[in-house]
């Protein structure tokens, strides 16, 4: 069954403000133009049809909230307000705004008065409920917009070619291979031998040095030649 819980909520609302234009019970008054929503509010609205947006608004929260008076939806509706330096603090929304949309949607037969235990205020009444289900209904059944222009077979094309690119590149690495891999074991076998070398030739001069060094008997015999 198509309800209001399975379809986006900004789209209700925008599409139940257009139904609510029809109705010749539900509109503006002429002071509309220049009152803010609230006390929290810097500036008035700035749709030139923001009194069907809210009516569809407060519609559907009886929906779903009522029984509800203007009390709660004062306290929905409303925000913080910037005062400067000081912290912000919440106002509730205009109670002029929300009482004169119950009173024109009661009169439009879309909600109605009624007590549940401790609470009372308005619902939505059976020609509200239908309207809002209707609406529910078409939005429920629209197919979803396709944004991109690219034509799917485009899609796939883009998609394939960099995978293409990929293979090849895989295949011209793969390649040469083979012909490195001799060179690397070359270059590792050539330097233990410098290594060797290296150290061969520090050992060289060390021995020479040794060789050439006059012993202690060596002195003693040229000390005796000295003497005969």
């Amino acid at each position: 069954m198509k309800s209001i819980y399975n379809v986006p909520q900004s789209e209700l609302i925008e599409k139940t403000a257009l139904e609510l234009k029809k109705i010749p019970s539900i509109k503006a008054p002429a002071w509309s133009e220049f009152v803010k929503t609230g006390t929290h509010k810097e500036r008035a609205p700035a749709r030139d049809d923001w009194w069907h947006i809210r009516a569809a608004a407060i519609l559907r929260t009886t929906y779903k909230l009522g029984p509800i008076g203007v009390s709660k939806l004062r306290t929905k509706y409303g925000g913080k307000k910037d005062r400067g330096v000081k912290p912000e603090k919440f106002y509730k929304a205009s109670g002029k705004i929300i009482r004169t949309i119950l009173q024109q949607l009661e009169q439009a037969e879309l909600v109605k008065k009624a007590e549940k235990g401790i609470h009372k205020g308005r619902i939505i009444a059976p020609k509200g409920m239908s309207l809002l289900d209707k609406v529910a209904a078409q939005l429920s059944g629209k197919k979803p917009q396709i944004t991109s222009k690219t034509k799917p077979a485009e899609l796939k094309k883009k998609v394939r070619k960099p995978e293409e690119k990929i293979i090849k590149k895989s295949e011209e690495i793969k390649e040469p291979a083979g012909k490195v891999e001799p060179k690397k074991e070359e270059k590792i076998k050539q330097k233990p031998k410098r290594k060797e070398e290296q150290s061969k030739e520090t050992k060289k001069p060390a021995e020479e040095k040794k060789q050439k060094l006059p012993t202690a008997a060596d002195l003693a015999e040229k000390a005796k030649k000295a003497k005969k």
